[in-house]
């Protein structure tokens, strides 16, 4: 339940790439909804797509406007602020590279991305790891209050499932699918069991490998989601889906450990969240140092792309991301 994400221009994706000219034919025959996301020759640029990310975000959050005015408020304000917007981006560019571009995967990635913040305003209470700051602000639980920040993160965990069961353009089975999985990532075998793990099981004994698992749950199964997702919407068979949560959880692991070197070495100007957090907690970083932990993650960050090429659609796009993260990330 981290989020390395926090300065706008702080580690975010944000140049060209050249998307294979297969992958543009199939747009060219692809239906667009009349609220559509940019033309698929402007996706390569990752600023932009986290822009439109951002526009949609805000087309699903509830008015500040409307009662309870409080619980509105404080979704708009952790759900809005400036973020990487990782997760959806994994839905969209998969389902992109699959010949697929439409609202439904922007849809899908940002029910994750809703599952993600109601995770993090949870992560920061005082009972947990008791933070300040988060995405460049106030945590939420110290800007309105413990009660309305548990009741935010509540409401964005059901407009998720909402979200995700009424996807225009997908089959009900599709939609079926895709609940049950979200279920599955949020319950007691996925994020709750990662930071249940994290608050009261972490302690000196564990080792590289534990410490792998205890990521999976943390920061893996969000990134599984968001690929799979895409997949899903895209009609990708079970193969490819199963590719798929192999790469998410190279990233995801990948990813964490950036996070953890953040923690180490970063400060709360350019971080945007409190740092120095994991004090003794056993990390990727504290058991084997910060160059060990870069160089395991760069290995990690390859094993992902050699997954993507045993995949049977176009992961160009997927892969672009992950040199621009690892670019920006982890040298």
């Amino acid at each position: 339940m981290t989020d390395q994400s926090q300065a706008v221009n702080d580690g975010v994706p944000s140049e060209h790439t050249d998307i294979p000219t297969a992958a543009r034919r199939r747009a060219s025959k692809t239906k667009h909804p009349a609220a559509r996301p940019p033309a698929r020759d402007d996706i390569p640029n990752f600023d932009y797509l986290r822009s439109i990310i951002q526009r949609h975000l805000l087309l699903l959050a509830p008015t500040a406007r409307t009662r309870p005015q409080r619980v509105h408020s404080a979704i708009r304000y952790s759900l809005l602020a400036p973020g990487k917007r990782i997760r959806p981006m994994l839905s969209m560019l998969t389902a992109y590279g699959a010949g697929r571009f439409d609202t439904a995967a922007m849809d899908a990635g940002c029910a994750v991305e809703l599952v993600h913040t109601a995770s993090l305003v949870l992560d920061d209470l005082p009972s947990m790891d008791d933070a300040e700051y988060r995405r460049g602000q106030l945590c939420a639980h110290r800007r309105f209050g413990e009660s309305t920040a548990i009741l935010s993160s509540i409401a964005m965990l059901n407009r998720a499932f909402g979200l995700l069961s009424s996807i225009e353009g997908v089959d009900y089975r599709t939609r079926n699918r895709l609940v049950t999985a979200l279920a599955g990532v949020v319950g007691s075998a996925g994020l709750v069991a990662g930071q249940e793990r994290d608050l009261n099981e972490r302690n000196a004994d564990l080792n590289l490998s534990e410490v792998d698992s205890l990521n999976r749950l943390k920061t893996g199964v969000l990134f599984v989601a968001s690929v799979q997702f895409g997949g899903l919407v895209a009609g990708l068979d079970d193969e490819d889906l199963g590719r798929l949560q192999a790469f998410g959880e190279l990233f995801g692991l990948a990813f964490q450990t950036a996070d953890d070197i953040v923690d180490v070495q970063g400060a709360l100007s350019t971080a945007g969240k409190d740092v120095k957090q994991d004090g003794a907690k056993p990390t990727v970083v504290a058991l084997a140092g910060v160059d060990t932990a870069r160089r395991r993650a760069g290995e990690q960050l390859q094993e992902a792309r050699e997954v993507l090429a045993d995949c049977s659609f176009d992961t160009a796009p997927l892969a672009a991301l992950v040199a621009d993260f690892e670019r920006r990330s982890l040298r």
